[in-house]
């Protein structure tokens, strides 16, 4: 009797460095068959991408399979720095992990020194629907969670990046494109009924089983669409920049089902440039490889007016000092100045995405107690 061989599960094997390589930042909006498209770029037989994909979902080194959305332009998003006690830190990031659907990233932060912004201890990313209002949705919050005061920021424009954190190992400090980073400002785009339909099946998480070349014929089913129709819309999608990337998310908080780290330090980056520079500057830092986001969003004077934000992981926490030292020699010698900067480091840290669909807010809203037109944005 013969076994079928285990699928290798670690992070170097070479068919796993291969398809991640792709599969995690490479696939720009809707594609129709996106594990295709892994296997041209990679190179690995799309049988086998399927099978790896698969079995690293199933293990939880990928913690989630999906099609990303450019949600700032569905819904009114915000960083959200909430200064809580002491006592109930945990708690409240438990409530904005577990309880609220639009709290996206929640992460404990700390600095090496007292400074500005230091007692803000935790961190969320925010989407509020349509319709809502995002400030009602942070004091209800607050109210559950004994906030004592938040910070909300918007980000006035996003800097294009990757989030390849296979690409990022061994990267120098200094790597950088030739071109600065392209730009996108929020902008809301309003759908039909039938199009939030389509949105809601395009954007939910995949099952390990459902992970097939057909990949999309069951979400059509599930949007009660044609598949030639939800291709249709899907495609819309793209032209009007509401979705992102098809991407496979490695865990990279927790450690691998094969006993590895995909990163260890998780950074948030702070620059505060004078007024009027804050696009020339989230380019200039968006150049840098090491980043997975950049944004332009105002701390205010809690946060000793920063207004170019970025993150960054690694496993070495000097070499990401190393990399911040060469975006900072970089920003000096574009004749950028900078008047304050600092890093706010990441603990405790959960990830999942914001929902953003107006009628699952309303029912949400009910759930809670609620009453849905009282959350409205007027």
């Amino acid at each position: 009797m013969t076994t079928t061989p285990a699928v290798p599960l670690n992070l170097d094997d070479p068919i796993n460095t291969a398809i991640l390589s792709v599969s995690e930042d490479r696939l720009e909006g809707f594609q129709r068959d996106p594990f295709g498209e892994i296997a041209a770029q990679s190179g690995i037989g799309v049988d086998t991408v399927i099978e790896r994909v698969r079995a690293l979902l199933a293990a939880g080194t990928i913690r989630r399979v999906r099609q990303t959305l450019l949600s700032n332009n569905l819904a009114e998003g915000a960083l959200v720095a909430w200064q809580v006690p002491q006592e109930r830190l945990f708690e409240a990031f438990d409530y904005m992990f577990q309880r609220d659907p639009f709290s996206g990233h929640v992460v404990i932060r700390t600095t090496d020194t007292v400074t500005a912004g230091s007692n803000y201890r935790l961190w969320t990313t925010l989407k509020v629907p349509q319709g809502y209002s995002l400030t009602k949705h942070c004091n209800f919050l607050a109210e559950q969670v004994g906030a004592e005061t938040y910070r909300t920021m918007q980000a006035k424009a996003l800097f294009m990046l990757g989030v390849g954190h296979t690409r990022r190992r061994g990267m120098e400090p200094g790597s950088r494109s030739d071109e600065p980073a392209d730009v996108m400002r929020p902008q809301h785009v309003e759908l039909t009924e039938e199009e939030w339909r389509v949105l809601a099946a395009l954007k939910r998480e995949f099952a390990p089983e459902e992970l097939t070349r057909d990949i999309w014929a069951g979400r059509a089913v599930e949007a009660d669409v044609t598949l030639d129709r939800f291709y249709e819309i899907a495609a819309t999608f793209s032209e009007r920049r509401i979705i992102g990337r098809f991407s496979t998310f490695l865990e990279h908080v927790k450690e691998t089902a094969s006993g590895e780290r995909v990163t260890r330090y998780n950074a948030l980056f702070h620059w505060a440039v004078p007024p009027g520079r804050e696009i020339e500057t989230g380019r200039e830092v968006g150049r840098h490889h090491i980043l997975t986001h950049a944004y332009w969003r105002e701390g205010g004077p809690e946060f000793n007016n920063v207004n170019v934000m970025a993150v960054a992981h690694g496993t070495d926490k000097q070499l990401l000092l190393d990399h911040k030292a060469a975006i900072d020699v970089h920003l000096d010698e574009a004749g950028i100045p900078v008047a304050y900067t600092n890093v706010f480091w990441g603990g405790r840290s959960e990830i999942k995405p914001s929902e953003v669909i107006p009628a699952a807010y309303a029912e949400w809203c009910r759930e809670v107690g609620l009453d849905p037109e009282r959350m409205r944005a007027r």
